[in-house]
């Protein structure tokens, strides 16, 4: 069982808005305890021994269940090798069935054949009926089974039901005068399995908790309700699918630190609250602070997903860092409408893209985004007479991009690799096949992925680099159709499989154009020469994004060819599409 964690309630510091556990009456008056960790246990062992004993679960598979669990009182009180046979779990129904339902291995589906198979519902250990399906047991076997019956009650009465019903389960307890932060930081130090109390179940117990809202409203505020709200906005956009709710309470912890931070700082206190995004800091919020701004930074959402369209990233696999979008929306809030000023947007996104390409936001950011929110506002919203004031951004100055990055970015695992992508198909990029331009209205209707240029079968056959063969540089974004069409051959035999599908050469020059490639190179099929100018081309296409030079160090830079796992890639075509799509296609 391990140990369980239980808080002790009626302290001053925090007041948790209790629920029964999943299948319990609901409580008709305030609990001595709340159960903090344990919870998935007991909620299955309070289902699996009290009542009609179902219990709602799932398979390998995730399919759900609903089962009940019976003891098999002979194995029960024999050797204990075989104690761990003695639980059988059944279906709802009580029949186990072989061959799609069409066998019935085992019926207990009566009292009187649990009694004959001597299978005992569990739940009849905890409750008054025990005795009497013992009773009833012993004399199912007839009067020649009777002395063996009697002896195995026996047996199973001191060494099963009695140590069940006397099982005292470790727990730690917690003092009422807990606070909420050490309450999550035992949590933290005592879990080691299960699934975490992670901080939006954690507010959404305080919050309903919160003693004036319930006086002024006349009822507990539900996080889970607002937060369906939120999800609301996030589903309309797939650029956001992936945003979570840590997210957004991220979102308002910084805006609230920082209103506190301005305060200190009008108050000229010695030493101003920091502006934070930490777990700490997110379990601190009161509701009055996130009943202040959650409705702003819901609004800042579909502004954060419009902005992120408009650079391009137009679906949550090709979003280089989550993180960043919760610097965008508290942008919005501290910024308003000025953000779509024309300078200021610019500003926003060199930020953005110093971010994305010098790959500041990984695994720790809060810190990141608490200097962000402090020093990138003021920057982009300061006038040319102020400009020199205001100093840049940290982000920004300490954001750069190394020329040799290129050639070891190979998939989107890499947040630089989806920007990459992302500020080529900014440029204009066109479908190669069908003449579109890439933008968020034909995104999807032309499946777009990135794909290589030089062919992976026709890079192997011609030796080149595994390093240079996966480099983005050899990669682009192409529509699905446009991929098959060009199959693994030579750029020199699919351009001109393009020409006769329809386009002049000068319009097919035209089109690969856009993609930041020199068509001259994929007709010599030269692919040396077209990745020293394409790696030059999305250099600048970098630095550009960035506002600022990148460090040339090619010349210093030894590829090392990497794992050959480049699983990651949507580049490969299924041999079936290919040969139909070829088949329609006159031969070059």
């Amino acid at each position: 069982m391990g140990v369980i964690m239980l808080l002790k309630t009626g302290g001053q510091h925090v007041r948790f808005k209790p629920k029964p556990i999943t299948g319990a009456a609901s409580a008709s008056e305030e609990p001595a305890f709340l159960l903090l960790d344990g919870q998935q246990r007991l909620t299955s062992l309070y289902q699996a021994l009290t009542g009609d004993g179902v219990v709602d679960t799932e398979d390998d598979r995730k399919k759900k269940l609903r089962r009940r669990y019976f003891v098999d009182v002979e194995a029960a009180v024999g050797d204990s090798s075989e104690q761990s046979e003695a639980i059988r779990s059944v279906p709802e129904s009580g029949m186990v069935t072989e061959n799609f339902g069409r066998t019935v291995v085992l019926d207990i589906s009566t009292d009187e054949l649990q009694w004959h198979h001597g299978l005992m519902p569990i739940s009849a250990i905890f409750d008054n009926s025990w005795v009497t399906w013992m009773l009833a047991y012993l004399h199912a076997g007839g009067p020649d089974d009777l002395p063996r019956r009697t002896l195995l009650l026996a047996s199973f009465q001191s060494q099963v039901a009695g140590p069940m019903q006397a099982y005292e389960i470790p727990a730690i307890e917690l003092a009422s005068t807990t606070t909420k932060e050490a309450v999550a930081t035992v949590f933290e130090k005592v879990n080691t399995g299960g699934l975490p109390l992670n901080v939006f179940e954690l507010l959404t117990a305080t919050f309903a908790g919160d003693r004036e809202y319930f006086d002024e409203h006349g009822s507990d505020f539900r996080l889970a309700d607002d937060w369906a709200v939120t999800e609301d906005v996030l589903n309309r956009h797939k650029v956001l699918h992936d945003f979570q709710r840590t997210d957004f309470l991220q979102a308002v912890a910084l805006l609230t630190t920082l209103d506190a931070r301005k305060a200190d700082v009008v108050a000229s206190k010695p030493k101003p609250a920091a502006v934070s995004a930490k777990r700490e800091e997110m379990l601190r919020l009161q509701l009055k602070d996130y009943v202040k701004w959650a409705p702003k930074l819901r609004q800042a959402l579909e502004w954060a997903a419009h902005f992120l369209t408009r650079e391009h990233i137009h679906s949550a696999q090709y979003l280089p860092y989550r993180s960043q979008v919760v610097g965008l929306i508290a942008f919005k809030v501290l910024i308003g409408e000025t953000i779509d000023n024309h300078g200021v947007t610019e500003k926003i996104s060199q930020w953005y893209w110093c971010g994305v390409l010098g790959e500041l936001y990984g695994s720790t950011s809060e810190t990141r985004l608490a200097r962000d929110v402090e020093q990138v506002p003021p920057w982009a919203t300061a006038t040319a007479d102020r400009a020199e004031t205001v100093s840049m951004p940290e982000t920004i100055a300490r954001a750069g991009f190394f020329e040799s990055r290129l050639l070891s970015m190979k998939t989107r695992s890499s947040a630089a690799y989806r920007g990459v992508y992302a500020l080529l198909m900014s440029q204009g990029c066109i479908d190669w096949r069908q003449d579109i331009r890439m933008e968020h209205a034909t995104y999807e209707q032309l499946q777009v992925d990135i794909h290589h240029i030089f062919p992976r079968a026709w890079c192997d056959k011609s030796g080149i680099d595994p390093v240079m063969r996966e480099s983005i540089v050899n990669k682009t974004p192409l529509g699905k159709k446009t991929n098959i069409l060009l199959s693994g051959d030579s750029p020199a035999v699919y351009i001109k499989r393009l020409e006769t599908a329809g386009f002049p050469p000068h319009e097919v020059d035209r089109i690969i154009s856009t993609h930041k490639i020199d068509p001259n190179h994929l007709r010599a099929a030269d692919f040396n020469s077209f990745f020293e100018a394409r790696r030059e081309e999305l250099i600048r296409l970098i630095e550009k994004a960035m506002g600022k030079p990148a460090q040339r160090d090619i010349a210093l830079a030894t590829p090392q060819d990497g794992p050959e796992d480049f699983g990651d890639q949507p580049d490969d075509i299924d041999s079936e599409d290919a040969s139909a799509w070829l088949e329609s296609v006159p031969a070059s």
